[in-house]
């Protein structure tokens, strides 16, 4: 019985316990919040719905506590409830039901952890999207792992998610671009205000060897050469070393098109006619004020020109026209200012302001014997997505990215990233599964077969630890797509790596010698098979491999 199986139960009771009472049953939540006590002598799961009710249903929390404990206790599956304090209840579980967790993710596989409850979101799921001025950097690196990461929690739990990538090939930092290429290829210095590193003298040269004569062509048309070629050229690396990190986008989107395509004169358009456009000191205002912004925007620059906010316009406007209902935008830590902004023009188009969703990454560090690393030779001056992959791997990478919530400051630690030991998070996890499938083959060469058949016999606190924790996977993983935190996933594929090893150490599952075979021990290869396929499906949602060796 897993946590959410077991909520359902507890809920149940509960309405029978609130309808024999003449209680209010409307007053029980759709969830009864179940949890595991921090000690195993106070039960398996704990509940405080007598609390959450008690006052409201106009009962003293304590004695509704009796009440539901009672009842919890005639249920099948529960060998215990018990009051505790000012009106918890703990459980026990009955082996049997506790024990069929391990039978349930032997018939489920790959599909263990998985749901539907978001079935009804289609996001349109944007992250990365750096300029494509230079290669991918630290915090482009973060949101690379990160946003893949929660693309596969949603999806999980059955949203569908449109990954998008949004290149900003528009504008003044496109001409720097374009103006440091030429530089380069004419041997001088990178403009006061533009790009420098081994990748700009790397995309010149091979601007040039692409197009002989370019140097001798007109200034501007010179220019707009080093400015297309270029720009291709780097979209074509980013897009590489991505998919070389494990990320693919289903979507790229070029900023010009939304001008190409015309789509900012339609939302313009659309803006002026609903009154949320107006004219004043020769330029046009969005009325942003209006929908909780500090200052309305400027959209078209006195001078004609299209202020930034325009392409965002017409981009969030093509976002909704192409079937999502959802937005959510992974944004830098200097990009607080967006967040009502956006929230402002979706209200200002008519969509409702709270399917917008825009979520702010914080900083990364690296760190080599206990040093800030501060250079790259490519990039000239920041750390690139290509530096910290050839320094400890995609994997582990990925990981260290992942595994910290996006609202903090991260310190990564390459030493410890290239540690085989446990103080590695990466191959701890990673570990626990390799010895899971080593013990599966040893298994198959002894001629023993998993069994689900006697899984009662599991009664070690060892083996119930292991149990509950793998029952939790289900309920981290809809939390962790709720809350837009896959890092819950990370953090908690170290408790259940941890479980196990708990578990192996005081439990043997292999016979030795001339021992014979029981059920205990095909029992007990059923727990680690359940517990290797968690492993597996976890490791898949954050986008790191599962080995079968290490």
């Amino acid at each position: 019985m897993t946590p959410t199986e077991l909520a359902a139960l507890l809920r149940a009771a509960t309405r029978k316990v609130f309808a024999a009472h003449d209680l209010d049953v409307d007053l029980i939540p759709e969830t009864v919040v179940v949890e595991r006590p921090r000690s195993p002598e106070h039960g398996d799961y704990a509940t405080n719905i007598a609390l959450q009710l008690g006052k409201k249903a106009g009962v003293n929390p304590r004695e509704l506590a009796a009440w539901l404990a009672e009842a919890f206790a005639a249920e099948d599956g529960v060998d215990s409830a018990e009051i505790a304090g000012p009106g918890f209840v703990n459980l026990r579980l009955a082996a049997a039901a506790q024990n069929q967790t391990v039978a349930t993710v032997l018939t489920e596989r790959e599909k263990y952890g998985r749901g539907d409850e978001l079935a009804a979101l289609d996001v349109n799921l944007e992250f990365v999207s750096a300029n494509p001025t230079g290669p991918i950097h630290l915090g482009g690196t973060r949101w690379a792992a990160v946003g893949d990461a929660l693309g596969r929690v949603l999806a999980a739990r059955g949203a569908k998610v449109t990954r998008e990538y949004y290149f900003n090939d528009h504008g003044e930092q496109i001409n720097r671009f374009a103006r440091s290429l030429l530089a380069a290829a004419l041997g001088q210095p990178a403009p006061e205000d533009g790009y420098a590193g081994e990748y700009i003298s790397e995309i010149a040269a091979t601007v040039v060897d692409g197009n002989p004569g370019v140097l001798d062509q007109p200034e501007e048309e010179r220019l707009e050469t080093f400015r297309a070629v270029g720009v291709d050229l780097m979209f074509a690396h980013i897009k590489r070393t991505l998919h070389e990190f494990g990320t693919d986008f289903d979507v790229y989107t070029h900023e010009n098109s939304m001008f190409d395509r015309g789509l900012v004169d339609e939302a313009i358009a659309e803006l002026k006619a609903n009154g949320n456009l107006y004219e004043a000191d020769g330029a046009w205002w969005l009325r942003s004020t209006n929908y909780g912004d500090d200052k309305d925007r400027v959209v078209i620059k006195s001078d004609g020109n299209h202020a930034y906010i325009a392409g965002d316009v017409a981009y969030l406007k093509d976002k909704h026209d192409r079937g999502a209902n959802h937005l959510i935008y992974m944004l830098g830590a200097d990009h607080h200012g967006y967040v009502v902004r956006l929230k402002a023009a979706a209200a200002a188009l008519g969509y409702d302001p709270e399917t917008v969703e825009v979520l702010i990454g914080q900083m990364v560090n690296l760190v080599k014997d206990g040093t800030p690393v501060r250079m790259s030779k490519r990039a000239g001056t920041v750390i690139t997505l290509d530096d910290l992959v050839e320094a400890v791997g995609v994997d582990a990478a990925r990981y260290a990215l992942i595994r910290s919530s996006i609202d903090v400051n991260i310190d990564i630690d390459l030493d410890l990233l290239r540690k085989q030991s446990s103080d590695n998070p990466v191959y701890y996890v990673q570990y626990a599964h390799a010895r899971l499938s080593a013990l599966s083959r040893t298994a198959a060469e002894l001629g023993l077969e998993p069994s689900t058949e006697h899984l009662e016999l599991l009664d070690d606190e060892a083996e119930g630890d292991l149990i509950r924790t793998i029952g939790d996977f289900s309920e981290v993983v809809a939390t962790a797509a709720t809350l837009r935190e896959p890092h819950r996933v990370s953090r908690y594929l170290e408790s259940l790596a941890g479980a196990y090893h708990r578990f192996y150490a005081r439990c043997r599952v292999l016979p030795q010698g001339d021992e014979d075979v029981t059920d205990v021990h095909r029992a007990r290869l059923a727990l680690g098979e359940a517990t290797r396929q968690v492993l597996a499906n976890g490791l898949d949602l954050v986008g790191v491999s599962a080995p079968e060796r290490m």
